[in-house]
Parts: C-alpha cells; structure tokens; sequence
C-alpha cells in the first residue's frame, strides 16, 4: 500500500466529522494499508486518522509499541474502525505533536485511562482497556475523526503551544 502525503492544517477535511463505515470491504482494507504504511513512515509517528490523508472516514491507527512512552504498556498496532469510547478516567496534561500540524506541539489535557470499542479490519468487535501514553495518542486520532486538532484542546495558547525544534 502506498504512503500518502499528510494534509496540513489548515486543510478543510481535517475540521470535518467523518462519516461510520457502513461496511468493511476492499476499499476499507485498502484505506487501512495506506494508513499502516503512513504512520509508519512518519517521523516519529504513533498514529493516523483517514482524515490526515484526505479521507472522511471513521478509521484510525494507532502504535506505541515501539515509542519510548509506550512500549511498556501497549496493544500493539490498532487498526480501528468505527472507534468508540465507552468509559473514561484520570486526567494528565502530556505534550503532542501531529503530522497535520508539523510546526508545533502543544500540552493538552487528557483522560489517562480509556475503555475503547472498535471493529477490527477482519469485522471482529473489539474492547479494550487503553492507559497512558498509548490511551492518550487514541484520543489524539480520534479527535481527528471528530475535525478536533490538538490545537483545538493546547490548555493554553499563551503558555502551552510551543514552536518545534526539530520533526
């Protein structure tokens, strides 16, 4: 599947509310790949939302498996469709950074523990009960299927947006 180019806000699609994916077919599966092979040739990414490459479905992927915040305490690679969350707890303030918004990184206020619903790309109901950096980075991407960016949550624009050094 080939990597695509990452929209940048302020691209109109990224503020969008997806639509639910009525049915997981061949072009689900082909959206999937593309988002696998997207994220995992980010620098540094942990995540993508079909939004990010120009598609307004409700389809995410998430790995933190091999970030230092995550690899403790993770799922493996997420490949959600149709996310929900079901239950939320705890409150952190954590620094994210998005492929959409290469040119800044944010502090943003969180739940820390999430219990998640989701459809796997094989039609499989899944639950799951996500903590720390990597239920952190699910709500990142489901934002995006929300057209929330993390701008839109930086607990403080004075204080709490910062320019990035280095992607």
């Amino acid at each position: 599947m080939p990597i695509q180019p990452i929209l940048r806000y302020p691209h109109p699609v990224l503020k969008k509310l997806c639509n639910r994916v009525e049915q997981i077919d061949p072009p689900i599966h082909t959206l999937i790949g593309d988002l696998v092979d997207t994220m995992v040739a980010g620098p540094g990414s942990v995540g993508v939302a079909a939004p990010q490459i120009g598609v307004t479905l409700r389809v995410c992927v998430v790995d933190v498996s091999k970030n230092r915040f995550g690899k403790e305490n993770n799922h493996g690679r997420l490949c959600m469709v149709n996310p929900e969350i079901i239950a939320r707890s705890g409150i952190a303030t954590m620094r994210e950074g998005c492929m959409s918004i290469p040119d800044y990184t944010g502090d943003v206020e969180r739940n820390t523990q999430i219990t998640l619903r989701f459809t796997e790309p094989d039609g499989t109901e899944r639950e799951i009960l996500a903590s720390g950096f990597e239920a952190v980075a699910i709500q990142h991407e489901m934002d995006h299927l929300d057209g929330v960016l993390f701008l839109d949550r930086v607990v403080s624009i004075k204080t709490g947006l910062f320019r990035r050094k280095s992607y």
